[in-house]
C-alpha cells in the first residue's frame, strides 16, 4: 500500500469508528500510552519481562507485539497529521531535510 493511500485508509477507518472526533489532547494521551507499550514490547524482546502473571512468549511473538504497537503509534501520528491536514510525505520530507541540513558533512 502506498503511503498516501495508507494515510487515507487510517482517516476513513478512524472516521468510521468515531475516533477522529476525539480531542487532540485525548489523541496525545493515546500516543503517549502507545509509546509506553512500544517500550514494553522492546523490553520483552531485549531483556524479557520476568513477571509471573505474564506468559513467556517466543522471540517471534514478542517481535509481532512490537510490530503491532508500532502500528498503534503510527495510527496516532497519522490521526494527528490528519487533524492538521499534513501529509505523511510532507512529514517525511521535512524530517529528511532537517536532518540533512543539521548533519551535513
Amino acid at each position: 500500500m502506498e503511503l498516501n493511500e495508507f494515510q487515507k485508509w487510517v482517516k476513513d477507518y478512524y472516521d468510521t469508528r468515531g475516533w477522529s472526533d476525539l480531542s487532540i489532547f485525548t489523541r496525545i494521551g493515546f500516543l503517549a500510552e502507545e509509546t509506553g507499550e512500544v517500550a514494553r514490547a522492546i523490553r520483552a524482546l531485549e531483556i524479557g519481562r520476568n513477571r509471573p502473571d505474564e506468559k513467556i512468549q517466543s522471540y517471534e511473538e514478542n517481535k509481532q507485539e512490537l510490530v503491532e504497537e508500532l502500528g498503534d503509534v503510527l495510527g496516532n501520528i497519522i490521526a494527528i497529521a490528519n487533524k492538521y491536514d499534513i501529509s505523511l510525505e510532507e512529514i517525511f520530507s521535512s524530517h529528511q531535510e532537517k536532518l540533512m541540513e543539521r548533519y551535513k558533512a
